[in-house]
């Protein structure tokens, strides 16, 4: 059954299995584990990056694409559900129909890309995408009667997802058993789902091709596969995946906006995870998630507790002031790079191969 499950991709380290199990439980036990408000955002944007980032590594761990198209794709979802049940209503058939409509949008707009763009190589194929997601961004600021322009959009979901729900009229081991829960849940149900969707995909005769064309596009075209189809093919699965991401935060969210899911920011953030956590393994969209997120959300904090420390140090109170998170952030991120030049995962995997 785990086999299935897994694809017969299995972690092959134990470290990277141990980290694995670990992250699997913090995030299914998040609310009872990590108490407060912050904490269970926290979790819930983890699982909406993790979708995120196996997505585009999808597109470019797995197939060697470059796009910067892929917040686009990511916005198309949470606007399609915030859209859609501010003018449909607080609904299930409303987040339905958004989601349905969201996705058809991205597999137009992705095929459209795909065939124009795809013949394009390397840097040139790159600049086309980043065009076309700042179009995009421009559009949605643009059209206030449909997107709410700069401000968003605001909007309700299904009762029972909403905090005003009552599961329990008593807490359960100190946690509220509300709407709020119910909607975390949901979205680590589909967070899960998907991404043993995604460890299929790459692990079967597709995906092993997809991985052929990344290694040698021309020896892949030689042996008689059409590279343009199956680049297409993955750029539409790719944005489909994203596009399910942006559904899930617009729906813990409550609101969408183009800062929110369309800013060349995630982008970035996206950028950096699939580096840390290692291109090419869906496992390491997962472990690198975590830890950028839960260091993006906890540095300052770790900063304020080190600066009120060291108040008797002025020279080093001010280096961790935590109004340098960023500094500290991006140091981490350049020795992890250093110390992890193949990502997280693709480091534990050389050390179990170089221990056997």
């Amino acid at each position: 059954m785990l086999t299935r499950l897994l694809s017969n991709d299995f972690p092959r380290s134990r470290v990277l299995a141990v980290l694995l199990v670990l992250l699997l439980v913090a995030l299914a036990g998040a609310p009872f584990i990590f108490p407060g408000v912050k904490a269970l955002n926290v979790a819930a944007k983890v699982l909406v990056f993790v979708v995120l980032v196996a997505s585009f590594d999808l597109l470019l761990g797995y197939t060697g694409i470059v796009s910067f198209a892929h917040t686009m794709f990511f916005g198309i979802g949470a606007y399609g559900i915030a859209i859609a049940t501010t003018r449909l209503g607080a609904t299930w058939e409303a987040l339905l129909l958004g989601t349905l409509c969201a996705l058809a949008l991205s597999f137009v707009l992705a095929l459209l890309v795909g065939l124009f763009s795809l013949r394009v190589r390397a840097i040139f194929f790159a600049m086309i995408t980043l065009a076309v997601a700042s179009a995009f961004l421009t559009l949605a600021s643009q059209l206030s009667d449909i997107t709410g322009g700069e401000d968003g959009l605001t909007f309700k979901v299904p009762e029972v997802l909403s905090p005003g729900f009552e599961l329990l009229s008593e807490p359960f081991l100190g946690v509220a058993l509300n709407g709020r829960l119910l909607c975390y849940y949901l979205l680590f149900a589909v967070a899960l789902v998907l991404l043993l969707a995604m460890l299929r995909i790459v692990n079967s005769p597709f995906g092993r091709v997809l991985q052929a064309i990344r290694e040698n596009e021309f020896r892949a075209e030689a042996i008689g596969y059409r590279v343009v189809v199956y680049r297409t093919t993955s750029s539409i699965l790719s944005a489909l995946f994203a596009c399910l991401a942006g559904a899930m935060l617009a729906l813990w969210l409550r609101y969408n906006g183009p800062d929110t899911s369309l800013s060349f920011e995630i982008m970035m953030d996206v950028l950096l995870i699939v580096v840390i956590g290692g291109m090419g393994t869906i496992y390491g969209a997962a472990i690198g998630s975590a830890l950028y997120l839960v260091a993006q959300s906890y540095l300052q904090d770790l900063l304020r507790i080190g600066s009120e420390a060291t108040a008797a140090l002025p020279v080093l109170s001010a280096l961790l002031s935590p109004d340098r998170w960023l500094l500290w952030l991006g140091l981490l991120f350049v020795l992890s790079v250093y110390h992890f030049p193949t990502g997280v995962v693709g480091r534990l995997r050389a050390r179990a191969e170089g221990a056997k």
